[in-house]
């Protein structure tokens, strides 16, 4: 890590972060490079400010980046197991909060509040924010007009484990009917981060692409949202795209 010596007698002692040459210095660094161009842990140790006993503030950053594995893992910590990190306390946790918090706002923002939905990346982008952080699964409905434009914001349908019991045909189409709506795309989180669909989203998918079907209403897609792993080109899985069922309108 930054900051580590090796003294005289051939052991190892901490450099604070002012002891660090200039160039290495995150607020030098941030003037010099622009924020753009700084590594998640510098911008960490920007927002943290001070290290604690035995270890400099951007080595504090690289060890929750190296305990978290992600900004994404970062955000869903609460403040409560934040502060327990020895070096991060109740202040930092929450200004780290905040920080995360501002990030996710500003993403939701920029999806606008009727976009319309025209690929399973932009439903997607809908979700995205509001699934990253949740430890349960979440089941969403989007409900669309004729020009597939959001008619309001995401509904949430069931909290827990996926199964027909808790996702039944009536409370996904209500809302549709009360909204008029022409289309809708289902949607759900998994938690664990792998966005693969189990046998119970495919049948349930197959169950209320029918039941679309009978109350003239078109199913066009589940969207399962998880975790971007390293090397993965998506963070989601649009079962239409998978083709393990059939979306074929009436």
């Amino acid at each position: 890590m930054i900051g580590n010596r090796i003294n005289e007698e051939g052991g190892v002692y901490r450099v604070r972060v002012k002891d660090l040459p200039r160039a290495l210095q995150p607020r030098e660094k941030f003037d010099r490079l622009g924020p753009e161009n700084l590594s998640e842990s510098d911008l960490l140790a920007l927002l943290l400010r001070t290290g604690t006993t035995g270890i400099n503030v951007v080595e504090l950053a690289e060890s929750l980046l190296l305990q978290y594995s992600s900004l994404s893992a970062l955000s869903r910590a609460s403040a409560a197991e934040l502060q327990e990190i020895h070096g991060i306390g109740k202040e930092k946790a929450k200004i780290l909060k905040a920080a995360l918090e501002l990030a996710r706002r500003m993403t939701q923002e920029s999806v606008g509040e009727n976009p319309r939905i025209a690929s399973p990346e932009e439903a997607a982008a809908v979700l995205r924010e509001r699934a990253r952080g949740l430890d349960r699964e979440i089941f969403w409905v989007l409900l669309l007009d004729i020009k597939n434009r959001l008619m309001a914001s995401p509904i949430e349908v069931s909290k827990g484990i996926l199964n027909a019991s808790l996702v039944h045909p009536r409370e996904i189409f209500k809302p549709a009917f009360q909204y008029s709506a022409a289309n809708l795309i289902l949607a759900h989180n998994h938690p664990s981060g792998d966005p693969s669909p189990s046998a119970e989203d495919i049948r349930l998918t197959k169950k209320l692409v029918e039941a679309g079907k009978t109350v003239e209403i078109k199913v066009l897609d589940h969207i399962i949202i998880g975790r971007r792993i390293r090397g993965g080109a998506d963070d989601f899985l649009s079962l239409r795209e998978s083709g393990l069922l059939d979306f074929q309108e009436k």
